[in-house]
């Protein structure tokens, strides 16, 4: 099916924007290297954006209140990331405005490509930017991770290396592709993967300009086969076409494809149990350039 590209909206009214992008993102591989002390893991991964992704639009609030405006099943408001990461900003920043928020969702939710994460950090970007609070890239990838490891990454706005809990970011030089995303209808509760003693958790660290050359995997992978076997069905059939694996905690699986002709081929031949979209690789986050 095919979609707009997300690109950054007028920003020029200052009491509001809309179909600010929220791009989703696939794991190329992700290793489990160690556990800390608290208990957070270690990882190495490889983060690649795609050209896919929610919308968020914001008007400016001069009441203080932060309200969100769409509906999410099963997820209250206090405990949606967008409230929380507006809620966030205005503790660090002391600014008196507020927001009205709507998210029109269009990826899946716990399928590892980062949809709530992203809508945070587009919550954070875009929030920065109406309510004049003029917090650097930095400043807002740090007040990203309180939130959750993935959204520092989506601030960063770019294909990254990164390691730690997933916040120390370097940026990765990748050629465009395109790819098939796979979602086989389950939600992968990123907490349970990460709690199960069957985890792997002392995967031999790489080197960053190694990782296209080594033997990567996905080291929470078959954790999420053995309590969810449709991700592994997903995987065999889409291995059919290319190599797959799976994106994050899951539950979504991908391969890269050589055209946009050979994704539309594949997408088109999913089993109707399941949903296939085609993605292209996003170079940078369209927010980009409201940053410094």
């Amino acid at each position: 099916m095919d979609r707009p590209a997300l690109t950054a909206p007028d920003s020029a009214d200052a009491t509001q924007l809309r179909g600010c992008p929220a791009p989703a993102k696939l794991n190329l591989f992700l290793h489990v290297v160690g556990r800390r002390a608290d208990g957070y893991h270690l990882l190495q991964t490889a983060f690649r954006l795609l050209d896919w992704g929610d919308t968020l639009d914001f008007e400016r609030r001069d009441d203080g209140a932060v309200r969100r405006r769409s509906a999410l099943a099963g997820v209250p408001e206090a405990q949606d990331l967008v409230v929380r990461a507006a809620r966030l900003l205005q503790a660090h920043t002391g600014t008196r405005f507020g927001a009205d928020i709507t998210v029109h969702k269009a990826l899946p939710m716990g399928g590892g490509i980062g949809g709530g994460s992203s809508d945070a950090a587009t919550t954070l970007i875009a929030l920065n930017r109406l309510w004049r609070t003029g917090l650097s890239r930095a400043e807002l990838q740090a007040l990203g991770l309180q939130l959750g490891a993935d959204v520092p990454v989506f601030v960063f706005g770019a294909d990254a290396f990164a390691e730690g809990v997933g916040e120390a970011l370097q940026a990765l030089a990748l050629p465009p592709a395109w790819y098939v995303i796979v979602s086989p209808g389950v939600g992968v509760p990123t907490a349970e993967i990460f709690s199960a003693e069957d985890l792997t958790r002392n995967t031999e660290l790489i080197k960053m300009p190694d990782f296209a050359a080594s033997t990567t995997r996905n080291d929470l992978q078959p954790v999420a086969c053995r309590r969810y076997p449709e991700v592994q069905r997903a995987i065999d059939w889409l291995a059919q076409h290319a190599p797959a694996r799976m994106t994050g905690s899951g539950a979504c699986v991908f391969a890269q494809v050589a055209s946009e002709e050979e994704a539309d081929r594949i997408t088109a031949s999913c089993p109707p149990r399941w949903t296939a979209w085609k993605a292209r690789s996003l170079p940078r986050h369209p927010l980009y350039e409201w940053l410094e």
